[in-house]
């Protein structure tokens, strides 16, 4: 089993540019999909991916929850990238003869549960990591939630039974765009903040970063205490990559036209923190 010791962040930037640019491929073939949303938890999902799931043969001890179920894009290009999912799969997304769907489904290959209610990923995330100490395992979860997410009261529950039972192996991740879905978050919900001070009073590990610098996530993960669950606060801008998009409602549901789409492959560049 490999075990990840070091991260390169300049291929994850060239990683990340190529998967944004396949998300807007896809989006030339149906009328919406989450483009914004995947773009702004793209560094944080390839992290997981490449930097902190082990690999031996395309398989990993390790688990991956995208309770944040709107940014799956994000997730079902890195699995292409991998060849655990095909391109075929990603030509038939959202089509009555594919099986790809526009939030993630489990018995989809590396797919490990049904997401999309915002809310219930981060209580099957403690699960999962309670069930692998219990049989003494050595397997990792991961998990990406919206800041809307958070809102829930169930993911509250979560992380308040997650430091509960002590699962140390269990690493959550923040997507922190400050949108939902039309408003910023920061207006319509102020006192949703400060973050940080909210988990660690929950009994968490917790520290915000700029969550489009990978390699600084990857460092904080790694030099972790591990005596408790951790939370990462991504401090993220939805639409990451297209100045177009960035921060823009709009762009949380639609797909570009034919114009708009030529506009944003042209100007895209690699994401720098």
């Amino acid at each position: 089993m490999n075990t990840v010791t070091t991260f390169d962040a300049t291929a994850a930037r060239g990683r990340c540019r190529q998967f944004r640019r396949r998300i807007l491929d896809i989006s030339q073939n149906v009328t919406a999909l989450h483009v914004a949303p995947a773009f702004s938890c793209l560094e944080t999902v390839d992290l997981i991916y490449h930097g902190l799931m082990r690999w031996d043969n395309g398989h990993s001890p390790d688990t991956f929850i995208m309770s944040k179920g709107h940014g799956c894009m994000a997730q079902y290009v890195i699995l292409e990238s991998l060849g655990i999912l095909g391109a075929d799969d990603l030509a038939k997304y959202c089509t009555t003869n594919g099986r790809l769907g526009a939030h993630p489904d489990y018995g989809v290959p590396g797919i490990a549960a049904s997401t999309g209610s915002l809310g219930h990923g981060l209580a099957m995330a403690v699960g999962m990591a309670y069930a692998e100490k219990v049989r003494s395992s050595d397997g990792k979860v991961y998990a990406v939630l919206s800041d809307g997410e958070v809102q829930e009261g169930s993911t509250w529950e979560a992380f308040m039974m997650g430091a509960t039972l002590g699962v140390t192996n269990l690493v959550a991740f923040i997507d922190n765009n400050d949108f939902q879905s039309l408003g910023r978050t920061s207006d319509t919900h102020p006192s949703f903040y400060p973050l940080v001070d909210k988990f660690v009073a929950f009994g968490w590990e917790a520290i915000e970063l700029n969550g489009h610098d990978a390699e600084a996530l990857f460092k904080a993960v790694m030099s972790r205490e591990g005596k408790k669950p951790m939370v990462v606060v991504c401090k993220t801008v939805k639409g990451r990559g297209v100045s177009y998009m960035e921060n823009v409602p709009i762009w949380h549901y639609r797909a570009p036209n034919k114009e708009e789409y030529q506009k944003a492959i042209a100007e895209l560049s690699e994401v720098s923190s």
